[in-house]
């Protein structure tokens, strides 16, 4: 594994034969990073936001698990 710093990006090289859901899991977690760097919300607000979206989430889906 090769990581190199440029003047605006963090750049890493991997092998090709990695785990690839491994792999996705960490992408994921750095696009969150990256979404959140400059935002000044709350924990609170953001637990908030993430409490009326599942249950948006399942009024939107509930009879494809419930019949």
């Amino acid at each position: 594994m090769v990581i190199e710093r440029t003047n605006n990006e963090i750049i890493f090289r991997l092998p090709a034969d990695i785990d690839i859901a491994g792999l996705q899991r960490i992408v994921n977690y750095l696009k969150y990073k990256e979404a959140i760097r400059k935002s000044e919300g709350t924990e609170e607000q953001a637990n908030k936001l993430a409490d009326e979206s599942k249950k948006r989430w399942w009024a939107e889906n509930k009879g494809r698990f419930i019949k």
